[in-house]
């Protein structure tokens, strides 16, 4: 091979490389990893995450209210609720990025939630993957919000 023809692939290969690691390499302010589905990239299967606090029940969002943060789109179902997310999304977005608390705090894993499988606890929005496991974290909840807190920060790389 031709010397100016190893140093234009040797020159490609670096670019490449130095691309790559940038576009790999973890962010100094990553984003939480928030659950959408496999499919999608709608926070909390769509639903209004306000809702839960401002009116007490699961409520789906629409297309017409919507915001994008953390890599997901966030669905609401008013210009009120949208606006209040946006002005605090911390207040509102579910904890641990909205997979399931009994999953994170029992297991140390990611696994998916039910938006129809929640509780608002001490002013923070916990979902569990369905109306049974939310009754075994229910029974022992401030011990699965405590090893969920402490393992969180490790699954959320």
């Amino acid at each position: 091979m031709k010397p100016r023809i190893k140093q234009s692939i040797a020159a490609t290969m670096f670019a490449l490389v130095s691309v790559l690691s940038f576009v790999a390499a973890p962010s100094a302010h990553a984003a939480e990893k928030i659950y959408t589905g496999t499919f999608g990239k709608k926070a909390v299967s769509g639903y209004d995450t306000v809702a839960y606090f401002t009116q007490g029940k699961p409520v789906k969002g629409s297309d017409k209210f919507k915001t994008e943060h953390n890599g997901a789109t966030w669905l609401f179902s008013s210009k009120e609720n949208l606006d209040a997310f946006v002005a605090n999304p911390s207040k509102y977005a579910p904890q641990y990025g909205g997979h399931c608390a009994f999953a994170i705090g029992e297991y140390n894993d990611l696994v998916s939630a039910d938006p129809e499988a929640w509780k608002i606890v001490d002013g923070k929005l916990y979902l569990n993957y369905d109306r049974d496991i939310q009754a075994k974290w229910a029974a022992k909840q401030s011990e699965y919000i405590t090893k969920g807190d402490a393992n969180w920060p490790g699954l959320n790389k």
